[in-house]
């Protein structure tokens, strides 16, 4: 027994002196291979940032079938890729070797916020069957966005009273930012009338793309309840959807005072509170302010501000409004206006000037749906009117030689110098025009001989009243700015008709009509009829000078 004992202890004692061989022979620390990732420690939003991913061997075993996976922060994206993470497959890492690999991706997200990478790689030491995976990490900071998201609003406003303010957004990124979505989180206490352009469901806004140096504004109106003195916040995220997710990539907040009504500001223009604008027009403002407080106004001064798109500002006159040339501020000064120098519990005061619209050419301004804008300021309290204005339309009618625009053909039955060729060209402007129509009437003995650029135009003629008419329908705001949108048809002399010495009457004087969809006004345009006197002949050589034809 004793000796069968001692055996067992013996091989006990051999079998773990084995097992201690065999473990020192495989232990394998994972600090031989040297992981790390190098970058920018601060970098801009949506520019492509790269990283540098280092391996290096330090120990004195080759490794072996190794996986790399390099995972860059969350909200990054990857040219050409719908997944940014990357898998390296390397075969061998010698010992003292060094490999290098290189990332580049676009991170997003919101200023002052982190942005983290990762590295993995899994490999096995040679001669060993286990695997065994080192990591390392980077952190990166977001030091700015180059996007603008901001709102217009009035820093103070009286319960009840309608609020109108905008969100302006704007983008400086060199990139295509695309599904873009905007968030806004009103207070309580806000009621929303209406927006535009209108939201997607409110209140969230799809914005298409935007490029650089691209911008936008929303527009909205509503009404704000709640106690005098309580401060209302208004919050608003700009993102993108990516993956189903909303990616948040600008944040902007203001607040607005509720303050106690004092004064009630109102305004008339040509005696109208709801006047529509067109270029040209002249406008009388008649701006009226009531004391609907507690206690009397002494000594204020009144401060109409205008906004320089559309007025024109070396027009602006006022009798006891004080301005500088060229300037788009009126004071009244309580010393010339005796409303200013006091105003009582319940009086109303006013003041008035008058000033210009631009008449610009059609192409000189790239706004849809334009307004007037003007402030006015009296004891603190702010309110600001906006005047929309109709879009401005060129319109012209000419007669060519019929030559200019369409050649004989093997049918025609009439001789050359017989036939004239009639051109409409229209440009419009900042707003969306519907229900558009061009008419004419054709002189006595003539009429239309059925050849219309381009074929496809929506043309008729009636035989009795030998009026032809052109349907548009709609014309979108600025699509025809620069370029003309035009139709050319030919008339001919009716057989048998001989002309006498005075010129002949070729057509009558052209009018266009059109509703603006944004003011909702009828508009129209004229021009002069035209004889054969009136032929225009130099003024082209040939269809390429006149621009293109585009029909409907």
């Amino acid at each position: 027994m004793k000796a069968l004992t001692f055996f067992l202890l013996m091989m006990f004692v051999i079998l773990g002196i084995a097992g201690f061989w065999h473990w020192q022979k495989n232990i394998y620390s994972k600090e031989i291979l040297k992981l790390e990732i190098l970058g920018e420690e601060l970098i801009e939003a949506g520019k492509e940032t790269e990283y540098l991913v280092k391996l290096k061997n330090n120990g004195k075993v080759r490794l072996e079938n190794l996986e790399m996976t390099f995972r860059p922060s969350e909200y990054s994206i990857v040219e050409k890729k719908s997944n940014p993470e990357f898998i390296q497959k390397i075969e061998a890492l010698y010992p003292g070797e060094e490999k290098i690999y290189y990332f580049r991706v676009r991170v997003f997200g919101q200023e002052n916020k982190t942005a983290t990478s990762y590295v993995w790689v899994s490999y096995q030491p040679k001669d060993l069957t286990n695997r065994y995976e080192s990591q390392s990490s980077f952190t990166s900071k977001i030091k700015f966005v180059p996007l603008t998201l901001e709102f217009d609003l009035p820093a103070k406003i009286e319960s009840g009273e309608e609020l109108n303010f905008s969100l302006n957004y704007f983008s400086n990124l060199n990139y295509l930012l695309e599904d873009l979505r905007i968030k806004i989180e009103y207070p309580a206490g806000f009621e929303f009338i209406q927006a535009l352009p209108l939201p997607l469901e409110e209140p969230e806004w799809r914005v298409s793309s935007l490029s650089q140096a691209e911008g936008g504004r929303i527009k909205i109106m509503g009404r704000l309840n709640d106690d005098v003195g309580k401060h209302k916040v208004f919050r608003v995220q700009l993102g993108m959807i990516k993956n189903g997710e909303f990616w948040v990539l600008k944040e902007a907040g203001q607040a607005v005072e509720i303050i106690e009504a004092s004064l009630y500001i109102s305004q008339l223009i040509n005696k109208s509170p709801n006047y529509v604008a067109s270029g040209g027009d002249v406008l009388h403002y008649e701006i009226f302010f009531r004391n609907v407080g507690k206690k009397s106004f002494q000594k204020k001064f009144l401060f109409a501000n205008l906004d320089e798109n559309f007025f024109d500002l070396l027009s602006l006159k006022s009798e006891k409004g004080e301005h500088g040339e060229g300037d788009n501020t009126v004071i009244w000064d309580w010393k010339k206006n005796s409303d200013l120098n006091f105003l009582d519990v319940g009086q109303e005061g006013k003041a008035e000037f008058w000033i210009k619209v631009k008449d610009l050419a059609v192409d000189s301004i790239k706004i849809k749906n334009p307004v007037l804008k003007n402030k006015i300021t009296l004891a603190g309290v702010e309110k600001t009117f906006e005047t929309k204005i109709n879009s401005q339309i060129e319109f012209s009618q000419k007669v060519y030689p019929k030559e200019k625009f369409f050649k004989d053909d093997d049918f025609s039955s009439l001789p050359s110098g017989t036939n004239y060729a009639v051109v409409w060209r229209l440009k419009n402007s900042w707003n969306d025009l519907g229900n558009v129509k061009v008419k004419a009437v054709l002189g006595e003995n003539l009429q239309p001989s059925g050849k219309i650029l381009p074929q496809e135009a929506s043309f008729t003629f009636d035989s009795e009243s030998r009026e032809v008419v052109w349907n548009i329908s709609e014309i979108e705001a600025l699509k025809y700015s620069k370029e003309f949108l035009m139709l050319a048809f030919e008339i001919e002399v009716k057989k048998n008709f001989s002309q006498n010495e005075k010129p002949l009457l070729l057509i009558g004087e052209a009018e266009l009509s059109a509703q603006d969809l944004w003011t909702s006004e009828s508009l129209n345009k004229r021009t002069s009829a035209v004889d054969s006197s009136g032929l225009s002949d130099n003024e082209m050589s040939n269809l390429s000078e006149v621009g293109p034809l585009v029909g409907f």
